[in-house]
């Protein structure tokens, strides 16, 4: 058969199953029998004739509605170039592996200003710029002082980023089902808040180690020197100590920023572009994609930057609670310091992290991201 046969086969496959169940039952040995009254037929036989008649020919109906359904799932991904359907389990692993690849490369690429960035939040008279932060690094460590705690950023944010991004399509679909009628906003804060819980679960070791790493030359090179003397010294508390600092600082952020990335793809479809997603090419899909990812991370940076000060001064033991480290940061400077760097690191990151996310799903023959499932578009 060829493929254009089956792209009408969706609205006709109950029909064509009925039809069969029919024809069927037609060559059956006992069909003219199943014809006469059930007065002339004893009990038992009238029992088996009325199981003949509505059971098997339902089954029958049922199994060649489903054969119809797989036949035109798979011929609908032979003709996009899928290798799964939307929301199946290959649909979920392929947006884990995506978001790990993403978040893991764009957060190694950009270690430097990651160094100099919680540099610059622990001692922020040494290091009160970012011209003068980068040469004090230089001068008195080195070049490879600049990519100190690399692998925490690679692995570290890689497996964040596969929870966040794999979690948060599942979560979508799994709320967009149960919170049917409500607001799509709504949908997308809890999506997001579920996915990075999660997320920043895998992340906080790694984030331990990095922030050591980086601020204090001599406690070691990075995760395999770290990882065993953070445990030696801290035990397990010391990898999750800054849970809920990082929590404070990632929820708002994704929250913000999933549901801003989902407003700003709505916006540029609908009052710029004024076509549909489907309408446009796949290069046209990802310039949107990288637009709104990039407005999506500068509105997130903001909001996440005083709990990021708040996670580096207690990593760094300049405080020993939130509320110290609040009072010795100052509530100005919560949102102010490292504000300029961190909207240099996170506003290409998050575009980057969006653009290699979508990219990958479209050479799997997947949609780009943004918006809900087809059959929920219409909630509001």
């Amino acid at each position: 058969f060829k493929p254009c046969v089956f792209v009408h086969v969706n609205v006709d496959k109950h029909i064509l199953a009925y039809s069969f169940k029919h024809s069927l039952e037609a060559f059956l040995p006992w069909q003219k029998t199943a014809h006469r009254s059930f007065s002339t037929c004893s009990p038992l036989f009238s029992l088996f004739l009325t199981y003949q008649h509505y059971f098997v020919g339902d089954f029958i109906y049922r199994d060649m509605g489903l054969m119809v359904e797989e036949m035109e799932s798979k011929m609908r991904r032979r003709v996009d170039g899928r290798i799964c359907e939307e929301f199946s389990a290959g649909y979920y692993g392929i947006c884990t592996v995506s978001g790990m690849l993403s978040a893991g490369t764009t957060h190694l690429a950009i270690t430097p200003l990651d160094v100099l960035k919680v540099n610059m939040q622990v001692n922020p008279v040494k290091y009160h710029s970012i011209y003068s932060g980068f040469n004090s690094l230089w001068r008195e460590q080195g070049a490879p002082a600049l990519w100190r705690g690399w692998g925490s950023k690679l692995f570290g944010y890689g497996a964040q980023g596969g929870c966040k991004f794999g979690l948060y399509e599942y979560f979508k679909k799994f709320y967009s089902d149960a919170l049917v009628g409500h607001d799509k906003s709504l949908i997308f804060l809890a999506s997001s808040a579920s996915a990075q819980v999660f997320a920043d679960v895998a992340l906080c070791p790694f984030e331990a180690v990095k922030v050591r790493v980086q601020v204090k030359p001599y406690y070691g090179k990075g995760l395999i020197d770290g990882f065993p003397k953070l445990y030696a010294t801290e035990g397990v508390f010391g990898f999750y100590k800054g849970l809920l600092p990082l929590w404070g600082r990632n929820l708002p952020f994704s929250i913000v920023m999933f549901s801003t990335f989902e407003h700003s793809v709505d916006f540029i479809y609908s009052n710029m572009i004024q076509r549909r997603k489907e309408d446009c090419s796949r290069a046209q899909q990802l310039a949107v994609t990288c637009a709104a990812g990039y407005a999506a991370g500068a509105v997130g940076t903001f909001v996440s930057n005083p709990a990021d000060n708040i996670v580096s001064s207690l990593y760094n033991k300049k405080a020993d609670t939130v509320m110290q480290a609040v009072k010795n940061i100052g509530f100005v400077n919560l949102f102010t310091r490292s504000l300029p760097i961190r909207v240099a690191l996170v506003g290409p990151v998050v575009t980057s992290q969006w653009f290699l996310y979508d990219t990958i799903k479209v050479l799997t023959g997947l949609p780009t991201s943004g918006g809900l499932p087809s059959r929920l578009q219409e909630v509001k």
